[in-house]
C-alpha cells in the first residue's frame, strides 16, 4: 500500500473515531477536525490513492485549467469530458442558485441562495481560481523566481483575495500555495482551508504533486517535498459508509505499490504541456487501484 493511502486512511480514522459533528452552509452535516497535515517526498512516491479509483486525468486537467489555462470558464473542462465544476457552473446570465443554509439571528436555515455575478460571468464559477491566476500573473511570477532569484523567500500564489471574494461561487478551498528551492529540488507548501476528504482531497494532493513536478521540469530542477497543511477536515455524514468500505480494502485486500509520474522530457515550457483530454504529456504509469467509490457531491 502506498505511503499516501496509509496517511490518508489514518486521517479518515482520525476523523471517524474523534471528529465533531456540525452543522455547515450546505445542509449536510459535516464529521470534522479542526485541523490535519501530510508530508510527501516525491523522488520517493508519487501521490495517489490505491484503496480507490481516482479519476487521475479529470485531476490534472482541472489543475491545467486553473494554472496553464488560468480560465474559471466551466465550458472549456465540459469539451473535455470533465463535469467537476458542473454544480456551480452559472447560467446564461451569470447567475447561480442552489439550496443552501443562511445565517439568520444566529441560527442557519435552509433557503435558495442566488448568486448574480453578470452576464460577463456567464457559465463561469466566477471570480476564483484560474480567474485570479491570470490576474495576478501568479505562475509566469512564480516561474521567474524559480529561475532568477530561488532563494527568495516570497515565493506565494494566493488565491483567496478578499475584493473577488464576493463575486466568486466558490472561493478557493485549496487557496494558498508557498514555494521553496532547496539542494537543487522544488518544495511546496501547500494551505486548504476546507478539505472535503472523500472527495476533494485525493484529487487535491495528486493535482499539486503534479503541477510541483512540471513546474521542477521547466526550471531544471528535481521534485522534492509537498507538505500539506489542513484547516477544517472533513466528511459529510453520507459519505462514512464509504470510507468505511475503503478503510476496510487498506485492511484486507491486496497492496498496490504507488504508481509513477512520467513527463514527456521534450517540453521545457510550462504552457506547452498538452492540455487536451488526451494529456499526450502527462502520464500515471502503473496505476493499480481497487475501484470506485461513490461518493455524494454537496454544494
Amino acid at each position: 500500500m502506498s505511503k499516501f493511502d496509509k496517511d490518508y486512511l489514518k486521517l479518515c480514522e482520525e476523523i471517524l473515531e474523534h471528529g465533531v459533528e456540525v452543522q455547515n452552509r450546505t445542509g449536510v452535516n459535516t464529521i470534522k477536525i479542526p485541523f490535519y497535515t501530510f508530508e510527501f517526498d516525491l523522488e520517493k512516491e508519487f501521490p495517489i490513492l490505491t484503496t480507490k479509483q481516482v479519476f487521475f486525468k479529470n485531476a490534472i486537467i482541472e489543475m491545467l485549467w486553473i494554472y496553464q489555462e488560468q480560465s474559471n470558464d466551466v465550458r472549456w473542462l465540459q469539451e473535455r469530458g470533465n463535469h467537476i465544476w458542473d454544480e456551480w457552473e452559472t447560467d446564461d446570465e451569470g447567475v447561480w442558485t442552489a439550496s443552501q443554509n443562511v445565517l439568520e439571528n444566529g441560527k442557519l436555515v435552509k433557503k435558495e441562495v442566488k448568486k448574480k455575478l453578470g452576464v460577463e460571468y456567464a457559465h463561469t464559477i466566477g471570480t476564483a481560481y484560474g480567474y485570479i491566476v491570470k490576474k495576478y500573473h501568479l505562475i509566469d511570477n512564480l516561474i521567474d523566481t524559480i529561475k532568477n532569484n530561488p532563494t527568495d523567500r516570497r515565493m506565494v500564489m494566493s488565491l483567496w483575495q478578499n475584493e473577488f471574494l464576493e463575486t466568486a461561487v466558490l472561493p478557493s478551498c485549496v487557496w494558498s500555495s508557498e514555494w521553496d528551492v532547496t539542494d537543487g529540488h522544488l518544495n511546496c507548501l501547500v494551505h486548504q482551508r476546507s478539505c472535503d476528504v472523500p472527495l476533494g482531497l485525493p484529487f487535491n494532493v495528486t493535482q499539486y504533486a503534479v503541477l510541483l513536478s512540471l513546474l521542477a521540469k521547466v526550471t531544471n530542477l528535481k521534485p522534492g517535498k509537498l507538505c500539506w497543511s489542513i484547516k477544517d477536515a472533513h466528511i459529510y455524514v453520507n459519505q462514512v459508509d464509504g470510507i468505511k468500505e475503503q478503510i476496510r480494502r487498506g485492511k484486507e485486500l491486496e497492496d498496490y505499490e504507488a504508481p509513477t509520474l512520467w513527463i514527456n522530457p521534450e517540453i521545457k515550457d510550462f504552457y506547452k504541456f498538452d492540455n487536451s483530454r488526451a494529456l499526450k504529456d502527462i502520464k500515471i504509469e502503473n496505476y493499480k487501484h481497487h475501484g470506485k467509490i461513490e461518493f455524494e457531491i454537496t454544494q
